[in-house]
Protein backbone atom coordinates (compact mmCIF):
# COMPACT_ATOMS: atom_id res chain seq x y z
CA UNK A 1 0.00 0.00 0.00
CA UNK A 2 1.30 3.65 -0.68
CA UNK A 3 0.36 6.63 -0.35
CA UNK A 4 -0.41 9.04 -3.34
CA UNK A 5 1.01 12.44 -1.44
CA UNK A 6 4.18 13.00 -0.71
CA UNK A 7 4.94 14.00 3.18
CA UNK A 8 8.12 16.56 4.56
CA UNK A 9 8.51 17.10 8.39
CA UNK A 10 11.89 18.11 10.24
CA UNK A 11 13.40 14.98 11.75
CA UNK A 12 15.70 16.64 14.65
CA UNK A 13 15.12 17.64 17.88
CA UNK A 14 14.14 21.25 17.67
CA UNK A 15 16.54 24.00 18.79
CA UNK A 16 20.34 24.26 17.45
CA UNK A 17 22.28 21.74 16.63
CA UNK A 18 25.91 20.39 14.54
CA UNK A 19 23.41 18.56 11.91
CA UNK A 20 19.64 18.85 11.28
CA UNK A 21 17.27 16.50 9.02
CA UNK A 22 14.60 17.50 6.61
CA UNK A 23 12.90 14.38 6.00
CA UNK A 24 10.61 13.81 2.46
CA UNK A 25 8.64 10.39 1.57
CA UNK A 26 6.32 9.95 -1.09
CA UNK A 27 5.93 9.32 -5.20
CA UNK A 28 7.29 12.80 -5.43
CA UNK A 29 9.89 12.94 -2.72
CA UNK A 30 12.61 12.58 -5.43
CA UNK A 31 11.20 15.15 -7.96
CA UNK A 32 11.60 17.54 -5.00
CA UNK A 33 15.00 16.97 -4.16
CA UNK A 34 15.60 17.26 -7.67
CA UNK A 35 14.19 21.04 -8.03
CA UNK A 36 15.63 22.22 -4.65
CA UNK A 37 19.01 20.43 -4.55
CA UNK A 38 22.29 21.38 -6.73
CA UNK A 39 25.15 18.71 -5.76
CA UNK A 40 28.70 19.48 -6.29
CA UNK A 41 29.32 17.38 -9.17
CA UNK A 42 26.37 17.89 -11.41
CA UNK A 43 24.34 15.12 -10.18
CA UNK A 44 20.57 14.69 -10.49
CA UNK A 45 19.13 13.78 -7.55
CA UNK A 46 17.31 11.20 -9.53
CA UNK A 47 20.74 10.19 -10.63
CA UNK A 48 21.94 9.36 -7.30
CA UNK A 49 22.05 6.04 -6.30
CA UNK A 50 20.24 4.22 -3.24
CA UNK A 51 21.51 4.93 -0.11
CA UNK A 52 24.52 7.04 -1.15
CA UNK A 53 25.01 10.52 -0.28
CA UNK A 54 25.80 13.47 -2.01
CA UNK A 55 27.07 16.65 -0.91
CA UNK A 56 25.94 19.73 -2.49
CA UNK A 57 23.70 23.23 -2.01
CA UNK A 58 20.20 23.39 -1.22
CA UNK A 59 19.11 26.17 -3.25
CA UNK A 60 15.46 28.16 -3.64
CA UNK A 61 14.13 27.56 -7.31
CA UNK A 62 12.89 31.13 -7.14
CA UNK A 63 15.53 33.37 -6.86
CA UNK A 64 18.20 31.05 -7.10
CA UNK A 65 19.33 31.66 -3.30
CA UNK A 66 21.67 29.46 -1.23
CA UNK A 67 19.75 28.07 1.48
CA UNK A 68 21.97 25.99 3.22
CA UNK A 69 25.30 23.80 2.57
CA UNK A 70 23.49 20.06 2.82
CA UNK A 71 24.44 16.09 2.51
CA UNK A 72 21.50 14.52 0.63
CA UNK A 73 20.46 10.87 1.33
CA UNK A 74 18.18 9.09 -1.08
CA UNK A 75 16.48 6.09 -0.77
CA UNK A 76 14.47 4.41 -3.65
CA UNK A 77 11.71 2.11 -2.56
CA UNK A 78 11.10 -0.54 -1.33
CA UNK A 79 14.45 -0.01 0.57
CA UNK A 80 13.64 2.28 2.86
CA UNK A 81 12.14 3.15 6.41
CA UNK A 82 8.49 3.85 4.84
CA UNK A 83 8.94 1.43 1.50
CA UNK A 84 8.25 4.69 -0.24
CA UNK A 85 10.96 6.94 -2.01
CA UNK A 86 13.02 9.03 0.86
CA UNK A 87 15.16 11.65 1.00
CA UNK A 88 16.83 12.86 4.11
CA UNK A 89 18.29 16.43 3.44
CA UNK A 90 21.42 16.41 6.16
CA UNK A 91 21.98 20.43 6.96
CA UNK A 92 23.20 22.63 9.22
CA UNK A 93 20.92 22.31 12.66
CA UNK A 94 19.63 25.80 13.21
CA UNK A 95 16.42 26.56 13.05
CA UNK A 96 16.38 29.34 10.54
CA UNK A 97 17.88 26.48 7.43
CA UNK A 98 15.61 24.10 8.90
CA UNK A 99 12.47 25.73 8.39
CA UNK A 100 13.44 27.31 5.55
CA UNK A 101 14.11 24.22 3.87
CA UNK A 102 10.75 22.47 5.02
CA UNK A 103 9.44 25.78 3.57
CA UNK A 104 10.90 25.13 0.24
CA UNK A 105 9.73 21.05 0.56
CA UNK A 106 6.05 22.16 1.38
CA UNK A 107 6.04 24.88 -1.88
CA UNK A 108 7.11 22.33 -4.16
CA UNK A 109 4.73 19.78 -3.83
CA UNK A 110 4.79 18.05 -0.26
CA UNK A 111 2.35 18.31 2.80
CA UNK A 112 3.51 18.61 6.21
CA UNK A 113 3.39 15.18 7.84
CA UNK A 114 1.31 14.42 10.45
CA UNK A 115 2.55 12.76 14.07
CA UNK A 116 4.26 9.11 13.74
CA UNK A 117 2.99 9.66 9.74
CA UNK A 118 6.36 8.32 8.62
CA UNK A 119 6.14 5.20 10.91
CA UNK A 120 2.31 4.85 10.19
CA UNK A 121 3.44 4.85 6.43
CA UNK A 122 5.81 1.95 7.74
CA UNK A 123 2.88 0.15 9.28
CA UNK A 124 1.03 0.50 6.26
CA UNK A 125 3.02 -0.92 3.84
CA UNK A 126 4.00 -3.85 5.94
CA UNK A 127 7.99 -2.79 6.81
CA UNK A 128 6.85 -2.80 10.86
CA UNK A 129 4.05 -4.66 12.66
CA UNK A 130 2.30 -2.15 15.27
CA UNK A 131 3.97 -3.50 18.17
CA UNK A 132 7.31 -2.91 16.56
CA UNK A 133 5.87 0.44 15.22
CA UNK A 134 5.00 1.37 19.44
CA UNK A 135 8.21 0.15 20.15
CA UNK A 136 9.89 2.81 17.84
CA UNK A 137 8.96 6.09 20.43
CA UNK A 138 10.13 3.75 23.39
CA UNK A 139 13.51 3.66 21.63
CA UNK A 140 13.38 7.22 21.59
CA UNK A 141 11.71 7.68 25.15
CA UNK A 142 14.05 4.90 26.72
CA UNK A 143 15.41 6.60 29.92
CA UNK A 144 17.77 3.67 30.54
CA UNK A 145 20.15 1.10 29.04
CA UNK A 146 17.28 -1.65 30.14
CA UNK A 147 14.44 -0.18 29.20
CA UNK A 148 16.20 0.67 25.63
CA UNK A 149 17.55 -2.86 25.61
CA UNK A 150 13.39 -3.93 25.97
CA UNK A 151 12.20 -1.15 23.52
CA UNK A 152 14.86 -2.49 20.99
CA UNK A 153 14.20 -6.04 21.01
CA UNK A 154 10.56 -5.60 20.90
CA UNK A 155 11.26 -3.76 17.83
CA UNK A 156 13.53 -6.34 16.41
CA UNK A 157 10.29 -8.49 16.77
CA UNK A 158 10.86 -10.46 19.58
CA UNK A 159 7.57 -10.13 21.39
CA UNK A 160 5.69 -9.80 17.62
CA UNK A 161 7.27 -13.40 17.18
CA UNK A 162 6.12 -14.74 20.10
CA UNK A 163 2.52 -13.71 19.81
CA UNK A 164 2.19 -14.07 16.31
CA UNK A 165 3.27 -17.66 16.86
CA UNK A 166 0.59 -18.29 19.84
CA UNK A 167 -2.01 -16.89 17.48
CA UNK A 168 -0.96 -19.19 15.01
CA UNK A 169 -1.33 -22.53 17.75
CA UNK A 170 -4.66 -20.97 18.23
CA UNK A 171 -5.31 -20.99 14.68
CA UNK A 172 -4.19 -24.62 14.26
CA UNK A 173 -6.58 -25.61 17.37
CA UNK A 174 -9.32 -23.79 14.52
CA UNK A 175 -8.64 -25.79 11.90
CA UNK A 176 -8.79 -28.54 13.63
CA UNK A 177 -12.15 -28.29 15.18
CA UNK A 178 -13.32 -27.08 11.86
CA UNK A 179 -11.92 -30.98 10.04
CA UNK A 180 -13.95 -32.15 12.91
CA UNK A 181 -16.84 -30.03 12.07
CA UNK A 182 -16.82 -31.23 8.60
CA UNK A 183 -16.43 -34.67 9.84
CA UNK A 184 -19.65 -35.39 12.45
CA UNK A 185 -18.61 -38.64 14.56
CA UNK A 186 -19.24 -38.27 18.27
CA UNK A 187 -15.66 -39.91 18.88
CA UNK A 188 -13.53 -37.66 16.63
CA UNK A 189 -15.34 -35.03 18.15
CA UNK A 190 -14.61 -35.85 21.42
CA UNK A 191 -11.07 -36.47 20.77
CA UNK A 192 -10.33 -33.53 18.65
CA UNK A 193 -12.02 -31.52 21.64
CA UNK A 194 -9.18 -33.41 24.37
CA UNK A 195 -6.42 -32.42 22.01
CA UNK A 196 -7.66 -29.02 21.67
CA UNK A 197 -7.98 -29.18 25.46
CA UNK A 198 -4.12 -29.53 25.76
CA UNK A 199 -3.03 -27.43 23.30
CA UNK A 200 -4.84 -24.65 24.89
CA UNK A 201 -3.68 -25.16 28.36
CA UNK A 202 -0.21 -24.67 26.65
CA UNK A 203 -1.48 -21.39 25.10
CA UNK A 204 -2.36 -19.93 28.04
CA UNK A 205 1.50 -21.03 30.05
CA UNK A 206 2.71 -19.34 26.80
CA UNK A 207 0.31 -16.26 28.00
CA UNK A 208 1.09 -16.10 31.25
CA UNK A 209 4.71 -15.80 31.02
CA UNK A 210 4.34 -12.80 28.78
CA UNK A 211 1.95 -11.67 30.93
CA UNK A 212 4.35 -12.49 34.07
CA UNK A 213 6.38 -9.30 32.19
CA UNK A 214 4.00 -6.78 32.19
CA UNK A 215 4.56 -5.00 35.47
CA UNK A 216 8.12 -4.66 34.74
CA UNK A 217 7.79 -3.40 31.39
CA UNK A 218 5.80 -0.88 32.06
CA UNK A 219 8.06 0.37 34.80
CA UNK A 220 11.05 0.05 32.31
CA UNK A 221 8.81 2.00 29.76
CA UNK A 222 7.68 4.70 31.81
CA UNK A 223 9.38 4.50 34.82
CA UNK A 224 8.74 3.68 38.61
CA UNK A 225 6.74 6.45 40.35
CA UNK A 226 8.48 6.52 43.83
CA UNK A 227 7.14 8.66 46.42
CA UNK A 228 9.78 9.76 49.29
CA UNK A 229 8.02 10.66 52.63
CA UNK A 230 8.12 10.95 56.44
CA UNK A 231 8.21 13.53 58.79
CA UNK A 232 10.07 16.95 58.50
CA UNK A 233 14.06 17.12 58.61
CA UNK A 234 14.04 12.97 58.46
CA UNK A 235 16.76 13.00 55.60
CA UNK A 236 13.73 13.36 52.53
CA UNK A 237 15.51 15.82 50.17
CA UNK A 238 19.25 14.02 51.45
CA UNK A 239 17.80 10.72 50.44
CA UNK A 240 17.11 12.30 46.87
CA UNK A 241 20.19 14.38 46.36
CA UNK A 242 21.86 11.18 47.37
CA UNK A 243 20.07 8.95 44.72
CA UNK A 244 20.73 11.65 42.09
CA UNK A 245 24.03 11.92 43.04
CA UNK A 246 23.98 15.57 42.80
CA UNK A 247 21.94 18.30 45.05
CA UNK A 248 18.90 18.97 43.23
CA UNK A 249 16.81 19.69 46.58
CA UNK A 250 17.69 22.14 49.46
CA UNK A 251 18.88 20.59 52.81
CA UNK A 252 18.93 22.82 55.88
CA UNK A 253 18.32 21.62 59.78
CA UNK A 254 15.11 24.07 59.26
CA UNK A 255 11.70 21.50 59.44
CA UNK A 256 9.70 22.18 56.34
CA UNK A 257 12.21 23.41 54.13
CA UNK A 258 10.60 21.26 51.53
CA UNK A 259 7.10 22.92 50.68
CA UNK A 260 6.93 21.90 47.07
CA UNK A 261 6.89 18.70 45.39
CA UNK A 262 10.52 17.66 43.36
CA UNK A 263 10.71 15.21 41.01
CA UNK A 264 13.30 13.98 38.79
CA UNK A 265 14.30 10.42 37.26
CA UNK A 266 17.43 8.65 38.43
CA UNK A 267 18.70 4.89 36.82
CA UNK A 268 18.56 2.64 39.87
CA UNK A 269 20.72 -0.52 38.32
CA UNK A 270 18.80 0.09 34.92
CA UNK A 271 15.40 1.11 36.68
CA UNK A 272 14.34 4.41 35.72
CA UNK A 273 12.42 5.77 38.98
CA UNK A 274 10.41 8.74 38.60
CA UNK A 275 11.40 9.94 41.93
CA UNK A 276 9.30 12.56 44.25
CA UNK A 277 10.31 14.19 47.44
CA UNK A 278 7.45 16.00 49.18
CA UNK A 279 6.85 17.76 52.01
CA UNK A 280 7.44 16.60 55.57
CA UNK A 281 3.89 15.50 56.62
CA UNK A 282 2.74 17.29 60.24
CA UNK A 283 0.32 19.22 61.16
CA UNK A 284 1.28 23.10 60.63
CA UNK A 285 -0.54 26.06 60.15
CA UNK A 286 1.68 27.75 57.15
CA UNK A 287 -0.49 27.54 54.48
CA UNK A 288 1.82 26.59 51.83
CA UNK A 289 3.26 24.20 53.86
CA UNK A 290 -0.32 22.23 54.70
CA UNK A 291 -0.84 22.65 50.69
CA UNK A 292 2.38 20.82 50.11
CA UNK A 293 1.49 18.34 52.38
CA UNK A 294 -1.48 17.79 51.63
CA UNK A 295 0.04 16.97 47.95
CA UNK A 296 2.36 14.45 49.32
CA UNK A 297 -0.95 12.58 50.64
CA UNK A 298 -2.67 12.52 47.29
CA UNK A 299 0.63 11.27 45.51
CA UNK A 300 1.25 8.20 47.88
CA UNK A 301 -2.01 6.77 46.73
CA UNK A 302 -0.65 7.02 43.25
CA UNK A 303 3.05 5.54 43.68
CA UNK A 304 4.29 2.13 42.08
CA UNK A 305 7.08 2.81 45.64
CA UNK A 306 6.87 4.82 48.69
CA UNK A 307 10.14 5.16 50.43
CA UNK A 308 9.48 5.95 54.14
CA UNK A 309 11.75 7.56 56.01
CA UNK A 310 12.39 7.17 59.78
CA UNK A 311 14.91 8.53 62.08
CA UNK A 312 17.11 6.34 64.30
CA UNK A 313 18.22 8.81 66.71
CA UNK A 314 14.96 9.99 67.75
CA UNK A 315 11.75 7.48 69.32
CA UNK A 316 8.62 6.77 67.00
CA UNK A 317 6.60 9.81 67.50
CA UNK A 318 2.82 10.53 66.75
CA UNK A 319 4.21 12.22 63.19
CA UNK A 320 6.15 8.80 62.54
CA UNK A 321 3.25 6.85 62.98
CA UNK A 322 0.80 8.99 60.88
CA UNK A 323 3.18 8.52 58.35
CA UNK A 324 3.49 4.61 58.78
CA UNK A 325 -0.02 4.44 58.61
CA UNK A 326 -0.44 5.96 55.04
CA UNK A 327 1.12 2.77 53.87
CA UNK A 328 -1.94 0.78 53.99
CA UNK A 329 -1.82 -1.64 51.16
CA UNK A 330 0.60 0.11 49.14
CA UNK A 331 4.10 -1.00 48.54
CA UNK A 332 7.32 0.42 50.21
CA UNK A 333 10.40 0.57 52.04
CA UNK A 334 10.81 1.56 55.59
CA UNK A 335 13.75 3.25 55.98
CA UNK A 336 15.87 4.21 58.95
CA UNK A 337 17.91 6.87 58.44
CA UNK A 338 20.77 8.47 60.09
CA UNK A 339 21.99 5.05 61.78
CA UNK A 340 25.76 6.50 62.63
CA UNK A 341 23.81 8.04 65.61
CA UNK A 342 23.29 6.57 69.28
CA UNK A 343 19.70 4.90 68.52
CA UNK A 344 16.55 5.96 70.13
CA UNK A 345 14.54 4.18 68.32
CA UNK A 346 12.37 0.92 68.93
CA UNK A 347 12.87 -1.28 66.04
CA UNK A 348 10.47 -3.86 67.43
CA UNK A 349 7.90 -1.10 67.24
CA UNK A 350 8.91 -0.09 63.94
CA UNK A 351 8.66 -3.55 61.95
CA UNK A 352 5.42 -3.70 63.98
CA UNK A 353 4.08 -0.91 62.61
CA UNK A 354 5.38 -1.93 59.30
CA UNK A 355 3.41 -5.16 58.54
CA UNK A 356 6.15 -6.88 56.64
CA UNK A 357 7.64 -4.78 54.38
CA UNK A 358 11.25 -4.63 54.21
CA UNK A 359 13.11 -2.11 57.05
CA UNK A 360 16.72 -0.99 55.96
CA UNK A 361 18.71 0.91 57.99
CA UNK A 362 20.71 3.47 56.32
CA UNK A 363 22.43 6.89 56.99
CA UNK A 364 22.64 9.25 54.00
CA UNK A 365 25.24 11.13 55.33
CA UNK A 366 27.70 8.68 55.32
CA UNK A 367 26.40 6.63 52.46
CA UNK A 368 25.93 3.73 54.19
CA UNK A 369 22.64 1.36 53.00
CA UNK A 370 22.06 2.83 49.67
CA UNK A 371 23.49 -0.06 47.85
CA UNK A 372 21.56 -2.36 50.11
CA UNK A 373 18.22 0.29 48.87
CA UNK A 374 19.13 0.16 45.35
CA UNK A 375 19.36 -3.86 44.90
CA UNK A 376 16.05 -4.54 47.29
CA UNK A 377 14.09 -1.84 44.41
CA UNK A 378 15.63 -3.45 41.91
CA UNK A 379 13.92 -7.00 43.47
CA UNK A 380 11.46 -5.40 43.92
CA UNK A 381 10.39 -4.45 39.75
CA UNK A 382 12.32 -7.53 38.39
CA UNK A 383 9.97 -9.89 40.99
CA UNK A 384 11.78 -13.23 39.58
CA UNK A 385 11.92 -11.85 35.97
CA UNK A 386 15.09 -11.70 33.71
CA UNK A 387 16.72 -8.16 34.05
CA UNK A 388 18.73 -9.01 31.14
CA UNK A 389 18.81 -11.55 28.32
CA UNK A 390 16.96 -12.52 25.31
CA UNK A 391 13.34 -12.49 26.78
CA UNK A 392 10.11 -10.37 25.15
CA UNK A 393 9.05 -7.40 27.49
CA UNK A 394 5.32 -6.87 27.56
CA UNK A 395 5.93 -3.11 27.97
CA UNK A 396 2.93 -1.56 26.94
CA UNK A 397 -0.59 -0.98 28.90
CA UNK A 398 -2.17 -1.82 25.18
CA UNK A 399 -0.50 -5.51 24.50
CA UNK A 400 -0.81 -6.34 28.38
CA UNK A 401 -4.56 -5.95 27.22
CA UNK A 402 -5.22 -7.93 24.36
CA UNK A 403 -2.95 -10.53 25.63
CA UNK A 404 -5.62 -10.64 29.50
CA UNK A 405 -8.66 -10.52 27.09
CA UNK A 406 -7.28 -13.60 24.81
CA UNK A 407 -5.96 -15.84 28.02
CA UNK A 408 -9.89 -15.34 29.18
CA UNK A 409 -10.99 -16.38 25.77
CA UNK A 410 -9.24 -19.57 26.42
CA UNK A 411 -10.32 -19.94 29.52
CA UNK A 412 -13.91 -19.26 28.20
CA UNK A 413 -13.24 -22.08 25.48
CA UNK A 414 -12.41 -24.61 28.23
CA UNK A 415 -15.28 -23.71 30.16
CA UNK A 416 -16.88 -24.90 26.91
CA UNK A 417 -14.78 -28.36 26.58
CA UNK A 418 -15.82 -28.63 30.10
CA UNK A 419 -19.30 -28.07 29.35
CA UNK A 420 -19.59 -30.57 26.63
CA UNK A 421 -20.46 -28.46 23.96
CA UNK A 422 -20.17 -28.96 20.28
CA UNK A 423 -17.07 -28.25 18.52
CA UNK A 424 -18.39 -24.78 16.71
CA UNK A 425 -19.02 -23.08 20.02
CA UNK A 426 -15.32 -23.84 20.98
CA UNK A 427 -14.14 -21.77 17.52
CA UNK A 428 -16.36 -18.71 18.64
CA UNK A 429 -14.11 -18.88 21.64
CA UNK A 430 -10.97 -19.28 20.02
CA UNK A 431 -12.04 -17.26 17.12
CA UNK A 432 -12.38 -14.36 19.48
CA UNK A 433 -8.93 -14.80 21.25
CA UNK A 434 -7.16 -15.12 17.55
CA UNK A 435 -9.04 -11.78 16.95
CA UNK A 436 -7.42 -10.67 20.54
CA UNK A 437 -3.75 -11.58 19.78
CA UNK A 438 -3.99 -9.89 16.22
CA UNK A 439 -4.72 -6.81 17.93
CA UNK A 440 -0.97 -6.53 19.47
CA UNK A 441 0.58 -6.76 16.37
CA UNK A 442 -2.27 -4.76 14.11
CA UNK A 443 -3.66 -7.51 12.08
CA UNK A 444 -7.28 -7.10 13.61
CA UNK A 445 -6.94 -3.98 15.21
CA UNK A 446 -8.85 -1.04 13.97
CA UNK A 447 -8.49 2.16 11.83
CA UNK A 448 -9.33 4.45 14.90
CA UNK A 449 -7.20 2.66 16.88
CA UNK A 450 -4.45 2.97 14.65
CA UNK A 451 -5.01 6.22 14.39
CA UNK A 452 -5.17 7.09 18.20
CA UNK A 453 -1.40 5.31 18.40
CA UNK A 454 0.54 7.28 15.76
CA UNK A 455 -0.91 10.47 16.90
CA UNK A 456 1.12 10.39 20.42
CA UNK A 457 4.36 10.02 17.82
CA UNK A 458 6.14 13.53 17.60
CA UNK A 459 6.26 14.97 14.14
CA UNK A 460 8.99 13.60 11.72
CA UNK A 461 9.00 10.04 13.20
Amino acid sequence: MTSDDTISAISTAIGEGGIGIVRISGSKAIAIADELFTSRSGKRAEAILSHQAVYGNIIDPENNEIIDEAIVLIMWAPRSYTREDIVEIHCHGGPVPLRRILDLTLRLGARMAEPGEFTKRAFLNGRLDLAQAEAVMDVIRAKTDASLKVAVGNLSGRLSEQVKSIRQSVLGMIAQLEAAIDFPEDDIEEATAADVAKLINQVKSQLASLLATAQTGRILREGLATVIIGKPNVGKSSLLNALLREKRAIVTDIPGTTRDIIEEYVNIRGIPLRIIDTAGIRDTADVVEKIGVEKAKELVSQADLILLLLDWSAPLSSEDRSVLELLSDRRAIVLINKSDLPPKLELAEVERYSEGRLVLKISVAQGEGLAELEQAIADIVYSGQVGQGEAAFVNNLRHADALRQANDRLADAMATIAAGMPPDCIVVDLRAAWEKLGEVTGDTVGEDIIDQIFSQFCIGK
